[in-house]
Formats: structure tokens, C-alpha cells, sequence
């Protein structure tokens, strides 16, 4: 596969964003997950995208391939990425236009296996670890575990997208009785090598579990962990590739850049929209649509970042107080006044969501889970009539897997895409534990010898 990077491109490598000094692959920071120092994996140097090369692509897994390539040049999984890519990206993610003149429309990123954005970075690290398993772990080798921590959406796609695979272990951390009955269940219908752990606190805990886990020796020792949360930066690159997709369709139809509201809790998938931007797709504004967690609202208010226990909402994927990708972000915008020109961010509450869904349903004929709601409130609130350009909506879920929530609202029911109807007829498992370490290695350690 050529590159789609300007001429001269060379291999990029991964430094911790809390150490720039540090330097690793691309398979070692996949397979790391989280730096040894508690950072973030970012490109220690960004190649610059050749348009006019990705235009040519004309399926999202060829430009998958084409966009990712520099990123992974040198590396020993290289050879493999169209293989990868076709593996991961083997469902659309369509660009629906709400109006007659192509002025808004809505990028539905939940017609993968598990109905949510997350498949696309699942998938494609489930295919890299494959691999990376095969090449890099001689017989006998301790198994490779994947910690993720989920707020409803990420748990199950990477459940989904790791079941069976040979040599890994998963294990998903979710707040009990803070996600959906209909995520709970994708989380917990697995069995075999994934392991589902119902954490009695918040997303918060479950994720502050996970980063303590990488640094813990005692489970170091047992087994390989890596990470499938938005923290890993296998996550963020496939993510980049609906950006660069749906802002090429854009600019090919009417030669302008697109904009994005994007529903926002950890922030990986905001992160990913401005890496696209960043090497140089036609991207425009990104607006942030978060939910009552106004951690990072206030944050480009004020200047002031101040973590928080998240707050439960109808959007509850995105019910984060501690996003960990504003790391990335900071990173990349050292200066606040920088971060505050790349993107801005506001706050939606359940009653504006519920009167969203609504809207969306009367006006548009669409059926909105909440955190689209979210987004689509947003852009009703702050764009609409307000700033010129093409702009998208980011619909992140279907709404089959928020129907408790959407039904009463638009006085119907939502139908169930098959795939999530096979979920439900499998039987559900989970273990409850306290959100603090020990009880997570005791958990991970059952069955082991």
C-alpha cells in the first residue's frame, strides 16, 4: 500500500506525553497501552497527508490502509495493515444529509457488530494483537490481557472484537447499575476468554483501576497487560479514518472543509478528529457536545482544570469527570489559548436531551440515542444559523441499545439490529467488586493456576 503522506515521510515513533524524550514503535506503544510512566502515547513527529492520494480511495478499509501506513512505517506489523484494515473496517459508516443543500448531516458510526463507534478501534486492535501475539509470544508465554474500563459503549466492542482470540485474556470494568440494561448485557454475554467486572462505584473508578493495574508488579508479574480503552493510541488512528472519510465526501461535493459536533466523554473520539486535522484532512471547527460532566466545559471557561466525579445522565458513555485524552489534547496545544482556537466545548442536560430526541424524531424523521441527542442540541444551540459551513452531527450509538430511554419519547419502538438481537439471547455472567486494586487482582486471578 503506498503512502498517502507527502513525499520524504519517515517512520513515526511514540513518545509518552509525559516524557518527550522517551521513544517507542508503534507495536510496543499498542501493546504497552499506557506509557511506563503513567502517560499517554503520542507521534513524536506528524507526517503531512496528500489529499489529493486518499481522495483516490474509495472504501473505508483501503483508506484505512492508506491513511495509517506512515504511521506504522518500519514497524513489523506493516506489511500486514491492508490485511488489518480489511479485517476491522468491513462495515460502512454513511454520511445522512438532514437537508436539501448539504448543509448538515449526520455521520452514523454504529453499523458495526456491537452498534457504537467504538467497533472501528476495536476491531482494528483486536486484528493488530492477533498478530502481535503470534509474532512476539513464544509457547509457554504468559497470556496477554486487555484491561478496559467502560461507561457502557467500549466494553462491549472490545469484548465483541477480542472474543476467542487465542492467547489474549479481556477483562471490562463497568459501573454497576450506571450503564444501560442493554449495555450491561453486551458487557456481560461473553464468557470463555472475557471476563466482565460490575465495579461498585463510577466510570471514574473503573478507569483509575485500569492505570493502576499498569503499574501494579504484582499483576505485571502474572501476565501482559495492555489496554483497549481510548488511553491506547490503537484506538484513536482507526477513529481518524470516519474523519477523513466523511470530510472527503465533503470536500469533493462542494469544495469546502467539514465541521464536526462530536459527543464527548473520554475524548478519544475528539482526539482522533483533530490527529485527522492535524496531518492535514479538510476538517473545519470541532465543537465538543458534552452532558452535565462539564470538566472540560469549564475547563476552556476558565483555564481552571479541575477533575470531578462524574455525574450520571441519560448520554451515560459519556459520564466521565477525568477524561484522560485532555492529556493528549494538552500535549498537542500546550498553550490554552491555542486548545480554546482548536476546539470549543458545551454542556447539554437530560431535559435538553429528552427534548432533543424528540425534535429529531418530529423534524428529521431520526431516531437519536442520547449522546447524538447531545451532539444534535449542540449544534441546534450553537450553530444553526449562527456559524456558515458544511457541518456534521457524529451519531456515536444506536438507539435500539438506549430503548428504555428513546421509546417513550418518540411514542414507538425502535427496531433491533440483528446483530445486537444475537447478543441478547445469550446468557449473561459478571463478577461485582469493590473499586480498589486488590480486589481487581483477586478477580483477574480466578481460574489462573
Amino acid at each position: 500500500m503506498s503512502s498517502a503522506f507527502a513525499a520524504g515521510s519517515v517512520a513515526t515513533r511514540y513518545r509518552s506525553t509525559r516524557d518527550p524524550s522517551s521513544s517507542v514503535s508503534f507495536s510496543q506503544a499498542l501493546l504497552q497501552g499506557l506509557a511506563p510512566d503513567g502517560g499517554l502515547y503520542v507521534p513524536s513527529s506528524w507526517p503531512r497527508a496528500d489529499v489529493e492520494a486518499l481522495e483516490s480511495e474509495t472504501t473505508l478499509a483501503r483508506l484505512a490502509a492508506r491513511l495509517i501506513t506512515d504511521f506504522v512505517a518500519g514497524d513489523p506489523i506493516a506489511p500486514q495493515l491492508p490485511e488489518i484494515t480489511a479485517e476491522a473496517f468491513n462495515f460502512d459508516a454513511p454520511l445522512v444529509p438532514l437537508d436539501t443543500d448539504g448543509r448538515l448531516a449526520v455521520l452514523e458510526l454504529f453499523h458495526g457488530p456491537t452498534a457504537a463507534f467504538k467497533d472501528f478501534g476495536a476491531r482494528f486492535l483486536a486484528a493488530n494483537f492477533a498478530r502481535l501475539r503470534t509474532v512476539n509470544s513464544p509457547p509457554g508465554s504468559r497470556p496477554l490481557t486487555i484491561l478496559v474500563a467502560t461507561s457502557g459503549d467500549t466494553g462491549g466492542a472490545v469484548a465483541a472484537a477480542f472474543h476467542g482470540r487465542p492467547g489474549i485474556e479481556v477483562g471490562v470494568l463497568f459501573p454497576k447499575g450506571l450503564v444501560s440494561p442493554t449495555q450491561e448485557r453486551q458487557l456481560t454475554c461473553w464468557g470463555g476468554n472475557v471476563k466482565s467486572f460490575a465495579v461498585h462505584g463510577t466510570f471514574d473508578d473503573c478507569q483509575r483501576l485500569v492505570k493502576q493495574a499498569f503499574v501494579d508488579p504484582q499483576l505485571r508479574e502474572q501476565t501482559q497487560l495492555s489496554s483497549a480503552n481510548s488511553i491506547n493510541l490503537g484506538r484513536l488512528l482507526p477513529q481518524a479514518v470516519y474523519y477523513a472519510s466523511s470530510s472527503l465526501e465533503v470536500w469533493r461535493k462542494y469544495g469546502e472543509r467539514a465541521s464536526y459536533v462530536i459527543p464527548s466523554g473520554n475524548l478519544g473520539n475528539a482526539a482522533a478528529c483533530i490527529w485527522a486535522r492535524k496531518v492535514g484532512l479538510p476538517i473545519g471547527e470541532v465543537v465538543l457536545a458534552h452532558n452535565v460532566n462539564r470538566t472540560v466545559t469549564d475547563f476552556l471557561h476558565t483555564g481552571e482544570w479541575r477533575p470531578r466525579p462524574s455525574i450520571a445522565t441519560l448520554a451515560s458513555a459519556m459520564d466521565v469527570g477525568n477524561p484522560s485524552n485532555m492529556e493528549r489534547l494538552r500535549a498537542l496545544f500546550p498553550e490554552l489559548a491555542d486548545l480554546r482556537t482548536a476546539v470549543t466545548a458545551e454542556t447539554v442536560d437530560d431535559a435538553a436531551i429528552r427534548n432533543r430526541i424528540r425534535q429529531g424524531f418530529e423534524r428529521y424523521g431520526q431516531i437519536w440515542c442520547p449522546h447524538t441527542a447531545t451532539a444534535a442540541e449542540v449544534y441546534e444551540r450553537v450553530v444553526a444559523g449562527k456559524r456558515p459551513g458544511r457541518w456534521i452531527v457524529v451519531s456515536t450509538a444506536h438507539p435500539a441499545k438506549f430503548s428504555e430511554i428513546v421509546e417513550p419519547l418518540i411514542g414507538r419502538k425502535v427496531s433491533v439490529p440483528g446483530t445486537l438481537a444475537k447478543l441478547f439471547a445469550r446468557p449473561t455472567e459478571f463478577t461485582e467488586i469493590a473499586p480498589d486494586l486488590s480486589s481487581l487482582r483477586a478477580a483477574l486471578s480466578v481460574g489462573r493456576p
